[in-house]
């Protein structure tokens, strides 16, 4: 899900480096519209994303780093490296936290521990709205399973990712400008509001809890 990793052999060691590629959109470009539109998708996959991956790729070239996975670089990496892998896995994790006639409740033992949490899922709504829209400057908002096993709503500056801290992210809003500035200009919360009502995909969200029970991560 992060990135297509492919093993190729080195013709400078016996070793395998890890070769990125940009994985494909779980649906169509347009599949998002009226609430992201192709545009804003074409230009956040084919542009921001591809090109995360590209820089990360020239960053790694010759280095230790090269034989890690996109996941291992995001837990162990420092500087520029760490930025373009974290970046490149969270962009693929909130391309998956959205799908078409997405939005309305999660059901089963996601909206249990929804309510554990947080009483409603209607306060997970106003605070995951809230954390996303007032954010201040470029980053993520998730909802994550923390460290010590609490669902927990969360933002991140930058490349920030809640795997660094032991944490295991369920859910990915992306609230850099470039998300969604094409189709909201500066109004940000009426993007958060859409995507939250009507293209976050619970089921995904679910696929993610028992990995988090597990340590294993999200796939």
């Amino acid at each position: 899900m992060s990135a297509v990793t492919v093993e190729r052999d080195s013709p400078e060691s016996t070793q395998k480096r890890m070769e990125f590629v940009l994985p494909p959109l779980p649906y169509t470009q347009d599949a998002l519209d009226p609430f992201v539109s192709a545009r804003t998708v074409a230009v956040h996959y084919e542009k921001h994303h591809r090109g995360y991956l590209e820089k990360l790729t020239k960053l790694i070239h010759g280095k230790p780093e090269e034989q890690k996975s996109l996941e291992q670089l995001v837990r162990t990496a420092e500087g520029e490296i760490y930025d373009n892998a974290a970046q490149a896995w969270n962009h693929a994790f909130y391309w998956n936290s959205l799908k078409p006639g997405g939005g309305g409740e999660p059901q089963g033992e996601l909206r249990a521990r929804i309510e554990d949490a947080f009483g409603s899922y209607g306060e997970l709504e106003a605070r995951l709205g809230e954390v996303a829209t007032g954010h201040f400057g470029s980053g993520w908002a998730w909802l994550e399973v923390d460290s010590g096993g609490r669902l927990r709503v969360t933002a991140t500056a930058d490349a920030g990712n809640p795997l660094r801290e032991g944490g295991t992210p369920l859910l990915a809003i992306d609230v850099w400008e470039h998300a969604y500035y094409l189709d909201y200009l500066n109004e940000r919360e009426r993007y958060v509001e859409a995507v939250i009502a009507h293209l976050l995909d619970w089921q995904f969200a679910a696929r993610n809890l028992p990995r988090a029970a597990s340590g294993t991560g999200p796939r």
